[in-house]
Parts: C-alpha cells; structure tokens; sequence
C-alpha cells in the first residue's frame, strides 16, 4: 500500500517562510512526478509546484520566485520551501506523486490528507 504523508504546515506571519515536506512510502518501484496543490474552501483545487524525476520543475505565476519545490530521489521526498508568504497563500497544501508500484504495469497518481498552511498575524 502506498500513503503519502504530509508535514510543516501551521500559522505564519506575512513574510515568513515555512517548508512542507512530504514522504511517499509502501511497495514503490519509482516516483516520477511529484507536486504540491492547494485549495482554499469555494474554490478549485491548483497545482502550485511540480518536478520530475529528472529535475524539471513548473510553478503557478503567483509563487514564482518565492516557493522552491525540491525531490529527494533516494527517500522519495518532495520538499516546497516557501518565502515571503502572504494571507493569499493560505490553504489547505495537498502532495501528489505519480508513481509506479511493485507489481503494477501502470503509474498512477496518489494524494497526502493535506496540510493547513494558515498566514496572518
């Protein structure tokens, strides 16, 4: 069984930094993709940051400069270190990796439970 577990998530004042880590375990043979998302309640759930296995990464135009996505290949760990936080980047910050199981013939996605990024002071 595969689970992703999220971490680092809290209350921040405008301008501090936080960083989200999470941990892919189970019977994994590869990660290829991972991504943080988030979502604020009444509005649709979006992609805030993504790298492949191979080091490419995109950003949404709005953390451009202020987050930075990073892969632990070897751990199957996906970091977001995030600047300069403002009250907009509160939500509620999912993972997601695409990965292949031992066994499977396919990748397919999986999803953290999430974790409350709340910036206010």
């Amino acid at each position: 069984q595969v689970q992703l577990v999220e971490s680092g998530g809290g209350l921040v004042q405008p301008g501090g930094s936080l960083r989200l880590s999470c941990v892919a375990s189970g019977s994994i043979f590869g990660v290829y993709t991972m991504a943080w998302y988030r979502q604020t309640p009444g509005k649709q759930r979006e992609r805030v940051a993504f790298i492949s296995i191979g080091g490419n990464t995109d950003y949404i135009d709005s953390v451009k400069g202020r987050f930075t996505i990073s892969m632990d290949n070897a751990n199957n760990t996906v970091y977001l270190q995030m600047h300069s936080l403002n009250p907009e980047d509160t939500a509620v910050y999912y993972c997601n990796a695409d990965l292949a199981r031992y066994g499977s013939t396919v990748r397919n996605h999986y999803w953290g439970r999430g974790t409350q990024v709340t910036v206010s002071s």
